[in-house]
C-alpha cells in the first residue's frame, strides 16, 4: 500500500522511499510532480548515491513495481536518470505518456546523448534539461527539450536575465525554475515570464513510501550469471525468475510496462521473459544485480567480480562455450563468500554445484580451479606466480596473453559497472 506521510523511524530494507514534489503553473494549478529518489524517511538525496543508483533503484522499486501513474496520482510526472541509463534507453521500458525525463547536470558524453534523445523523441518521450547553467555545452541539446530547468539564483536578475534570454531563443521550450522560496522570488520569476514554478514556497517535497520484496542476492547473482551467457536460454532465465517473489513481480511489471497500450495480458512468467525479449532481460539482469548487490558493500569488490569471471571466462573459452560460461560463474562466485558474508561452502551447498566447480572454487582443483588462482593472480600483479601457474595449466600460452586478458576483463567490467556506479 502506497503511503504518504511519515515512514518509521526504524530504517527498513523491505519498505521503499520516494519523494515528490509539485509544479505548479502561471495560474498556480498543479501542473506536473516531480518524482524524487530517497532511501529513509529523511527527506532528502542521500549522501554517497551516485545518480546512476538512485536510478536503478528508483527505476525498479518504485516506478516499475508502483507504477507511474500512482506514484504522480494521475498527474505527468518529471523524474531524474542518470546519463548511463538514457544511452541505454531505459526510458522505453515506460510508457510515454505523462513522463518527462529530466538530463541532469552531471551528464557526460552529450553527443550520443542527443543521439538518444532524438530518437526516444520520434517515439513520444519528453525531456528537460535539469539545473541549466548556461554552459555552452549544452547547447546542441537545448533546442531538442521540451522544459528547460533553472535554479533561482542570488541576486535574482541573473535568474530573470536567463529565463527572457531562453525564452527569446527558444519560444517553444517551456521554462520551468525551481527554488523558488519567497514570495518576491515569484513575483520576479513570473514577471519574467516563466510557465512553470517549483519550489518550498509552495510546497515542499511529499514522503511516500510503499512496500518492497527485496530479491534474494543469491537469485540475483544466479539470474546475473544465466544472462551473461552468449546464447541467452528464455526457459532458464524463467526458472529463475519463478524462484523468487520479486524478480517475478518485476519481471511481470517490466512486460506490462512494455506492452504499453497494447494491453498484452501476460498469463505466466515465461510469457513475460519470451514478450520482453533478449535485450530488455539483459538490461533489467545487469540494472538490478548492480543495483541491489552494491548496496551495502564496496563498489569494487562487485567490480572485481565482474573482472574475475570475464578474465576466466576469455582464458577457457578456446575450450568451448560451456567450459567459458562455468569459469564466468565461478569468477562471480569466488567473491559470493564476501558479498554475503557467509562461508563459501554454504554458498556451493546453496547453489547446488557439482564436484568439479566446488573443487574449483574451494580448493582450485583442476582446470576451473587453475583459472581461478590465476585470475587472482593477475588481479594482485603478481606476476611471477601467474606465469607459473600458466605454465602448469597451459604451457602453450604466452605471458602477454595475460595482459591482453587482463585488459578487457577490465573494459567489460567498466562497461557493465557504468549503468549504476557512475554519474
Amino acid at each position: 500500500m502506497l503511503m504518504s506521510g511519515t515512514a518509521a523511524n526504524v530504517k527498513n530494507s523491505s519498505v521503499q522511499y520516494i519523494a515528490r514534489q509539485v509544479i505548479l503553473d502561471k495560474a498556480q494549478n498543479m501542473f506536473a510532480y516531480e518524482l524524487l529518489y530517497r532511501d529513509s524517511d529523511h527527506n532528502a538525496f542521500p549522501s554517497g548515491v551516485t545518480d546512476g543508483q538512485a536510478t536503478g533503484r528508483m527505476f525498479f522499486n518504485s516506478l516499475m513495481l508502483v507504477g507511474l501513474e500512482r506514484l504522480a496520482a494521475g498527474h505527468r510526472a518529471f523524474i531524474n536518470l542518470s546519463d548511463e541509463s538514457l544511452l541505454q534507453e531505459l526510458p522505453k521500458l515506460l510508457n510515454p505518456e505523462n513522463l518527462v525525463i529530466e538530463i541532469v547536470e552531471r551528464s557526460q558524453n552529450i553527443p550520443e546523448l542527443l543521439k538518444t534523445v532524438l530518437r526516444l523523441k520520434q517515439q513520444g518521450y519528453h525531456f528537460a534539461l535539469d539545473d541549466y547553467d548556461g554552459d555552452e555545452r549544452w547547447q546542441p541539446l537545448l533546442a531538442h527539450m521540451h522544459y528547460i530547468k533553472l535554479e533561482v539564483e542570488q541576486p535574482i536578475i541573473k535568474t530573470t536575465m536567463m529565463l527572457k534570454k531562453l525564452k527569446r531563443a527558444y519560444p517553444d521550450v517551456k521554462i520551468v525554475v525551481e527554488r523558488i522560496e519567497t514570495q518576491e522570488e515569484y513575483n520576479f520569476i513570473h514577471a519574467a515570464g516563466a510557465d512553470y514554478f517549483q519550489g518550498y514556497f509552495f510546497a515542499r517535497p511529499e514522503m511516500l513510501n510503499h512496500g518492497n520484496i527485496e530479491p534474494s542476492k543469491f537469485a540475483v547473482f544466479d539470474l546475473l550469471r544465466c544472462t551473461a551467457k552468449k546464447n541467452l536460454c528464455f526457459k532458464e532465465v524463467q526458472q529463475r525468475v519463478a524462484k523468487d517473489l520479486s524478480l517475478t513481480a518485476r519481471v511481470l511489471k517490466l512486460a506490462n510496462a512494455k506492452a504499453g497500450e497494447n494491453k498484452v495480458e501476460m498469463k505466466s512468467i515465461a510469457q513475460a521473459v519470451v514478450y520482453l525479449g533478449e535485450d530488455a532481460i539483459r538490461q533489467f539482469v545487469r540494472v538490478l544485480a548492480l543495483s541491489e548487490l552494491g548496496l551495502d558493500k564496496p563498489a569494487e569488490l562487485t567490480k572485481m567480480g565482474l573482472m574475475r569471471a570475464r578474465f576466466i571466462e576469455l582464458f577457457l573459452n578456446p575450450g568451448g562455450d560451456e567450459m567459458a560460461e562455468q569459469g564466468y560463474l565461478i569468477g562471480l562466485m569466488s567473491i559470493l563468500d564476501a558479498v554475503l558474508e557467509i562461508e563459501l561452502a554454504t554458498v556451493i551447498s546453496e547453489f547446488s554445484l557439482n564436484s568439479s566447480l566446488s573443487s574449483a572454487l574451494l580448493d582450485y582443483q583442476g582446470l576451473l580451479g587453475g583459472a581461478l588462482r590465476l585470475a587472482i593472480e593477475v588481479e594482485h600483479n603478481n606476476w611471477v606466480e601467474a606465469e607459473a601457474i600458466l605454465n602448469a595449466i597451459r604451457p602453450a600460452t604466452g605471458k602477454e596473453h595475460l595482459f591482453d586478458l587482463a585488459m578487457q576483463s577490465r573494459a567489460y567490467a567498466d562497461e557493465i559497472f557504468a549503468v549504476v556506479h557512475t554519474g
